[in-house]
């Protein structure tokens, strides 16, 4: 009675593994964090097995030798899967584009999270004197790169992406702190 009990336990165990080692597919990993823009070098990536799950759409580890020397599209966090949005062929930022920073106080920014790609109008605010401007303000319309919060000042940095025309007057008024951020529909 103990050998088939056994016996059937092993037979239990035995499709267990078999199920759990054919239900698994080889991706493509990031094996430390690897920045937007940065060239992805064959170190940069490692090939894990992960189970398959419909959900899910990483790159297959075949396609090592197609992501190597690609730029990251943005950024992967360490141990991250790597998807086909993952890589671009273009340099970041774009030719014909400029990335502008813009350092923005609580008030100048919405308080709600921005994220890359989002389509965002800096708007020209009122200087010193405090008059509302007669006319509609100046503003340059901007896609938003990524944010992050600058821990000495307080301020949100929103970095965005502008035609290389309109980078110079950007950076110009954004230095200036006389600029708000409002973020525009998806939709238009």
């Amino acid at each position: 009675m103990a050998a088939v009990i056994v016996t059937a336990l092993g037979c239990l165990l035995g499709a267990w593994a078999w199920s759990a080692t054919t239900n698994t597919q080889e991706v493509l990993a990031a094996r430390d964090t690897i920045h937007r823009g940065e060239v992805i070098g064959a170190e940069d990536i490692q090939r894990i097995r992960i189970s398959a799950d419909p959900a899910l759409s990483p790159l297959p580890a075949s396609a090592f030798d197609d992501v190597v020397g690609q730029r990251a599209a943005l950024d992967i966090a360490a141990g991250g899967l790597l998807t086909i949005e993952s890589t671009a062929d273009e340099p970041l930022p774009p030719q014909g584009q400029s990335i502008v920073g813009i350092s923005l106080t609580p008030a100048q920014v919405p308080g709600m999270p921005l994220y890359g790609g989002d389509t965002v109008r800096i708007i020209v605010t009122p200087g010193d004197n405090g008059e509302a401007p007669a006319n509609s303000p100046q503003f340059t319309v901007a896609e938003v790169v990524d944010t992050y919060l600058d821990e000495t000042t307080g301020n949100t940095v929103v970095n965005v992406l502008v035609p290389h025309a309109d980078a110079g007057v950007l950076a110009a008024r954004a230095a200036t702190g006389n600029v708000a951020l409002v973020l525009d529909s998806g939709a238009e």
